[in-house]
């Protein structure tokens, strides 16, 4: 009888061992940060997203308006019917991106405590209005007139006060995001840290034909920067790794032989009369023409894959891509980002 005892009681204590270890795997699994994946999504483009492959969309754009104290919207029938997917994928996250290359008034409204709480207040109505998850700001680039818009010293300053003051209008339940320069320059990371949730990397346009425009590492053919110089001077200038989404580009920088200067991914595919290449070092291919000229820098597949695994590799919340639209009618580079992020189990991040 003693034994018979003796054998429950330690059939017990094994049974409440392996439930002890079952919940420790659970709760270490659970714990496991979950990676994103931001799709820009343009307001000029009329092809449908597939909501299954990333985690946020970026809508672009919207913009400073012509009194410097709210946001005008391109397409706005566009951006509700980006929302809408999220009757497909629930935990989707739509953002409205503010700004873009040419995009102006940003230094004239930041310039004003008035306008800036204004503008802060109409990303709230804006974000209230279409059901978005958050503003991402695209100043591209504060105290810069390279795009031929107006700027001032004040920039950088009035860009971290910008958003602390859309932080404050839109509460703490909204996401702030911004894109950033590969360089990390314009805007002051460390100060804005307290105010926003994560950081776009705009890692590409760093050169254009006969350089990588996006090579990730650096070789005799990498533009003035690389993707990884680019992480690490965001770490340097006070951003966060957990903060940082690594951009990828759905395009490619040509400009030289009859190659565009800028050409959609879809479109290299195409191309003849080149030759493709890979560059070890770089870890990006490129095109020749049938003089063995470098004529075109772009990603591919397995370029964006390996970022991917080096944006993992090195802790960063995850990557970003300009934009949908490039890709090919088979999808196959955010087939490849979304199987290299997510390792292809699950198509719902975390909530963030």
């Amino acid at each position: 009888m003693k034994t018979a005892l003796k054998e429950i009681y330690f059939l017990l204590i094994l049974l409440f061992v392996i439930s002890c270890s079952s919940v420790t795997s659970t709760v270490e699994k659970s714990d496991e940060p979950s990676k994103i994946i931001v799709a820009y999504v343009t307001s000029w483009s009329s092809i449908i997203p597939d909501p299954a492959y990333m985690t946020h969309i970026n809508y672009a754009f919207g913009h400073v308006n012509d009194s410097f104290n709210g946001v005008r919207i391109d397409n706005p029938n566009r951006l509700k019917q980006i929302v809408s997917l999220r009757k497909e994928n629930p935990s989707l996250k739509v953002l409205l991106s503010v700004g873009g290359w040419g995009s102006g008034r940003f230094s004239e409204m930041a310039a004003s405590a008035q306008n800036r709480q204004q503008f802060a207040e109409e990303c709230r109505k804006v974000a209230t209005e279409f059901n978005l998850d958050g503003i991402d700001i695209d100043w591209e680039y504060p105290t810069s007139s390279a795009a031929e818009i107006s700027s001032s010293p004040d920039d950088t300053n009035n860009f971290t006060l910008l958003m602390r003051d859309i932080r404050n209008a839109i509460g703490k339940e909204k996401l702030l995001t911004l894109a950033s320069a590969a360089s990390a320059e314009y805007i002051d990371l460390e100060a804005i840290d307290p105010y926003v949730d994560f950081v776009n990397i705009m890692a590409y346009d760093m050169a254009s034909a006969p350089k990588h425009h996006s090579a990730l590492y650096r070789s005799e053919n990498s533009g003035y920067l690389t993707s990884d110089e680019a992480v690490k001077r965001h770490n340097a200038a006070g951003c966060p790794t957990r903060k940082l989404v690594l951009g990828m580009p759905f395009y490619g920088r040509g400009g030289k032989n009859g190659i565009p200067n800028f050409i959609d991914y879809k479109n290299i595919e195409t191309l003849t009369g080149v030759t493709t290449h890979w560059d070890e070092k770089a870890q990006v291919p490129y095109l020749t023409d049938s003089t063995g000229e470098f004529v075109c820098g772009f990603d591919n597949p397995r370029s964006l894959e390996i970022k991917c695994q080096y944006a993992k590799e090195q802790g960063l919340l995850g990557v970003m891509y300009w934009d949908y639209d490039g890709d090919n009618k088979a999808g196959d580079l955010r087939k490849a980002v979304y199987k290299a992020i997510m390792n292809d189990k699950t198509r719902a991040g975390k909530s963030i």
